[in-house]
């Protein structure tokens, strides 16, 4: 019996390996979204803290320069925030974009399975046909030689 052999094999394994690389690069990106989230977070934390710092000096007795010095540092802090907030919405625009890059490869993945797979119906279909014919043959000889 012949062994089933797709011409097409190496365009399969190309799109297979097509989708691994965007499923790595995907969890890249997620990779890279998660550490700008928790790096906001700790700068909001610590916006938090130095706010609170703010309002306790500004009950107490403190220099004017020190409240100024903690307000300037608040100040920096917001830009960092906001500068982050950037970051974290051009990380979620790349994991974004590798959803949908890997969404693409699966479906050229999928498609050219499929057609590995519709290949190896016909060709399974055509050895059972070449047997039965064959099977066929054997009988139809079988009845045709006369019998002493």
């Amino acid at each position: 019996m012949a062994s089933f052999r797709y011409s097409f094999q190496r365009v399969v394994d190309l799109k297979s390996s097509e989708k691994t690389q965007a499923e790595w690069m995907l969890s890249s990106a997620i990779g890279v979204l998660v550490e700008e989230e928790l790096s906001l977070e700790q700068l909001q934390r610590k916006q938090r803290d130095w706010e609170d710092k703010l309002l306790n000096a500004s009950q107490t007795t403190v220099p004017l320069s020190e409240l100024q010095v903690i307000q300037q540092y608040l100040d920096y802090l917001v830009s960092c925030i906001a500068s982050k907030v950037k970051d974290v919405l051009h990380a979620q625009k790349a994991v974004d974009q590798g959803r949908l890059k890997l969404s693409d490869r699966m479906k050229d993945e999928k498609m050219w399975l499929k057609a590995k797979d519709h290949a190896r119906d016909r060709f399974q279909y055509a050895v059972q046909l070449k047997e039965q014919n064959e099977l066929d043959e054997m009988a139809s000889v079988r009845f045709m030689i006369p019998t002493p």
